[in-house]
């Protein structure tokens, strides 16, 4: 269905696979070429001016986090599959983002539609998702499906006229005050700020509000780092007060899994 969707032509595409394979994600590449016998090139990490050589030696289908999109010339490829996280907010036309997981043996939701064999619901806020491409158990013999086949993928999420919208780690929401604020659209302002070279959102326990948003950067120029103060104004002048981040950190670097996201459990 990925390979119909993305309308593979075994004769003219060749797959780059720049993701580590012990993940669904990279290990899903090579089972698309292998399944139809599609040219593939398997690099052992992501490196950005490999990947920009690789295309031009004829690679067409490639597979890539947001932060590794972020650091190549997308149009150099003929499609490319973006997941593992946020979207960005300008996505460009070649791209298609996805969303899936190890249990759902990779993309299962592409641009928001789901694809053949694939069902989705949203059952108290909560993203689940239902089909044969399932996992059957864990290794230990758990199966984490309902009894009626549903599996619950613990993401936040919204279903409108069959789009679906992927808010976050449904542990990643921040309650300050009483009211939710999702990391992603703090970041995504934050990080428009010349200052600002990489920025992660999180909560900080608070006796007084529960949690406060806290805005852990790293700055584009460490001597001279942005102020707090620039922060909350950027997030005030497009969202509601309580998203503005009431704490600042400041960071050499941000903790990043193999695939290139944020580690926010390290954070």
């Amino acid at each position: 269905a990925t390979s119909e969707a993305l309308g593979v032509d075994p004769s003219a595409d060749r797959w780059l696979c720049c993701l580590p394979l012990s993940h669904i994600a990279g290990l899903a590449v090579v089972l698309r070429a292998l399944t139809l016998e599609v040219p593939l090139v398997v690099h052992d990490r992501f490196d950005a001016a490999a990947v920009m050589g690789e295309a031009a030696e004829g690679a067409t289908l490639t597979s890539v986090v947001p932060t590794a999109l972020a650091r190549i010339d997308p149009s150099v490829f003929r499609r490319i599959i973006v997941g593992g996280s946020a979207a960005p907010e300008h996505l460009p036309d070649n791209c298609v983002m996805s969303y899936g997981m190890t249990e759902t043996g990779s993309a299962v939701v592409f641009d928001g539609r789901a694809l053949p064999g694939v069902e989705l619901r949203v059952l108290d806020g909560e993203i689940q998702v239902r089909g044969e491409m399932l996992l059957r158990c864990y290794r230990d013999g758990t199966d984490p499906r309902t009894a009626d086949g549903w599996f619950p993928t613990d993401d936040a999420g919204s279903i409108d006229h069959g789009l679906l919208t992927v808010q976050g780690r449904r542990g990643d929401l921040i309650i300050t005050g009483g009211e939710n604020v999702w990391p992603g659209p703090v970041e995504t302002l934050l990080g428009h700020l010349d200052a600002v070279a990489e920025v992660a959102v999180v909560g900080r326990d608070d006796p007084e509000w529960g949690q406060v948003v806290t805005a852990v950067v790293v700055p584009a120029d460490p001597a001279a780092p942005p102020s707090l103060e620039q922060l909350r104004d950027a997030v005030r002048a497009e969202l509601p007060a309580f998203c503005a981040p009431r704490r600042l950190e400041l960071r050499g670097a941000l903790p990043r899994t193999s695939l290139g996201k944020v580690e926010r459990r390290s954070l």
